[in-house]
């Protein structure tokens, strides 16, 4: 059965460096450093056999779009798609979390819950395990809270969609919540929807606590956008510009006093504006910040890379620095309880055998004579019967007391997910062969904190390696790029050049591993096997990743 899982974890890994190796080559090493994390984390017990911290990210640029349940995130989808893909109305019209993503069909189509969490590949992956977490037996019903709809929309290609529920319209509020928070923390942008026409803080209250409020402390603050929708309906108001200032108002009073505001609306839904001074007003304030909106949105693919890596330093991070404390900390806690215990017991059998035995006559003149009248054989076999009776009572304690312990890591104030991977490195520490004296957690020993150590320098070189390619403070061009660009260009088919001409504007093409394989092939005109091939175009991807030149004839691992 654990043959199978890791199986079927290979399995999944290797699909998705197949796909990165077409898709993004820069990240096909970041899934070799999860590898190795997994590896650390399987030897301390943080991870099941079947699981990865690979699995666990999402490698598609996700955007999430957020707010209450007339803010119009529904309506902005379907502009930004060009296709009506999502209902509209001004009350509830969708109770649940919806990912878009592109499809090669013509026919949108809608499936299922279930598509989600039991596909790594999409950002709800076992979620329903989150939802049980939560609310008992809901994670059976996983149907209700999500479905995947699919979209043949050029704007969706390569990235994500998710358009949540009203925040002001769901009952099922502690499951929403969680995953609302699922969301936020694998989203590379999060947009938050707010209803013009409704700017008053008791409107929003729901929003301004949840997506306000408790997002403005957190490290990756600047992937929130906040969007005034339908500010259209303002034009009539005496004073527009008091609408959004009662908005930004509304805000401040959950603590953001500072950062970029959007307002926008949907020219084919708007009100008619009778004044054309004020109809070209509001066109151009929606205009400049529908740009910017959507220049972020097709910035995601840069930022889906840096938030990868920044996934791994912080898995590395927390292994070395949060869950090797801890465990050490409930180890200790665990041995104090057992020696107490130990105590306890042995003190009182020992108390009640000296009392016996000097009652009895045992002990006269201070040694027990009848020892020395039993053969060596029966003391022998009797010194064994004691030990193994000393012994058993001391494991069953360690086991009441490891049961104790636990019972406490459950009420800590710690994810499901954290609490459930201290409980089972925990476990691993109070197996029978595992000493109380033994003061370093299980799995952590030098080969662990090498592997940590080379994995927390592979991300500061994954970042090097992404600044390198999208940025330039120099401003001089690298030795030898030119020619490489050239060669790379020469060699690949014009409709690969012509794909490559249509990307994302403003980013640097990053070239697939078989075309820098291909050129590779092309500068040394050697006849390359089926085999060769393979391993050429591994050692051509670690040449992308660490912008090296090629090796004269040997690999470098």
């Amino acid at each position: 059965m654990a043959g199978n899982v890791r199986f079927n974890l290979a399995q999944r890994l290797q699909r998705l460096e197949t796909h990165l190796a077409q898709e993004n080559p820069i990240l096909l090493n970041v899934v070799k450093s999860f590898r190795t994390l997994d590896g650390v984390a399987y030897r301390m017990g943080l991870l099941d056999l079947g699981d990865s911290y690979a699995t666990r990210v999402p490698w598609w640029p996700l955007i999430s779009v957020l707010g209450t349940f007339s803010s119009g995130k529904s309506t902005f989808i379907n502009d930004y798609l060009r296709y009506k893909l999502q209902l509209t109305g001004n009350q509830a019209v969708d109770d649940k979390f919806t990912v878009i993503c592109f499809s090669t069909d013509a026919t949108p189509r809608i499936l299922p819950g279930l598509a989600l969490d039991a596909d790594p590949r999409f950002p709800f992956y076992n979620i329903s395990r989150d939802i049980d977490a939560v609310a008992q037996g809901e994670g059976r019903r996983v149907d209700a809270y999500l479905q995947l709809k699919t979209c043949p929309s050029e704007a969706l290609r390569g990235k994500i969609l998710i358009d949540s529920p009203g925040f002001d319209a769901d009952l099922q509020r502690t499951s929403t919540l969680r995953i609302t928070n699922h969301i936020i923390d694998l989203s590379d942008l999060v947009l938050v929807f707010f209803d013009a026409r409704h700017p008053e803080p008791g409107a929003m209250k729901d929003t301004l606590q949840h997506l306000v409020a408790e997002t403005i402390s957190r490290p990756d603050s600047n992937k929130f956008l906040f969007v005034l929708n339908q500010i259209d309906a303002t034009a009539r108001e005496d004073n527009p510009e008091e609408v959004f200032a009662a908005w930004q108002r509304a805000l401040a009073s959950a603590g953001l006093t500072a950062g970029r505001f959007y307002r926008i609306y949907n020219l084919e839904a708007a009100n008619p504006i009778d004044d054309d001074n004020l109809r070209r007003r509001f066109e151009q304030k929606r205009g400049v910040d529908m740009a910017e909106l959507s220049g972020r949105m097709q910035q995601v693919e840069v930022e889906r890379c840096y938030r990868i890596i920044g996934v791994l330093e912080k898995t590395a991070k927390a292994i070395q620095e949060d869950f090797v404390p801890r465990i050490s900390a409930t180890k200790r806690k665990w041995k104090l309880r057992v020696l107490l215990l130990d105590a306890l017991v042995y003190g009182f059998v020992f108390s009640v055998l000296l009392a016996s035995g000097i009652s009895a006559g045992w002990w006269a003149d201070g040694s027990p004579a009848w020892l020395h009248n039993l053969p060596d054989s029966l003391q022998l076999a009797g010194a064994a019967v004691v030990i193994a009776l000393l012994i058993y009572p001391h494991f069953a304690l360690r086991q009441l007391a490891a049961k104790t312990v636990i019972k406490g890591l459950r009420r800590e104030a710690l994810s499901q997910e954290i609490k459930d991977s201290l409980i089972r490195a925990f476990k691993q520490n109070t197996r029978f062969m595992c000493s109380i004296f033994r003061t370093t957690p299980v799995g952590w020993g030098r080969r662990a904190q090498r592997g940590i150590i080379r994995v927390l320098s592979d991300a500061d070189r994954y970042v090097e390696s992404l600044n390198d390619r999208f940025a330039n403070p120099s401003g001089h061009e690298p030795a030898g790029s030119a020619s490489q660009a050239s060669r790379l260009t020469d060699h690949e088919p014009a409709n690969e050049r012509a794909q490559r001409g249509n990307g994302i504007p403003g980013l640097v093409e990053i070239p697939t591993v078989s075309r820098v394989a291909d050129s590779t092939r092309f500068e040394h005109g050697a006849r390359i096997t089926p085999a060769d091939d393979k391993d050429t175009q591994r050692r051509s991807a670690r040449r992308i990743i660490h912008f090296e030149e090629p090796p004269p004839v040997r690999s470098r691992e």
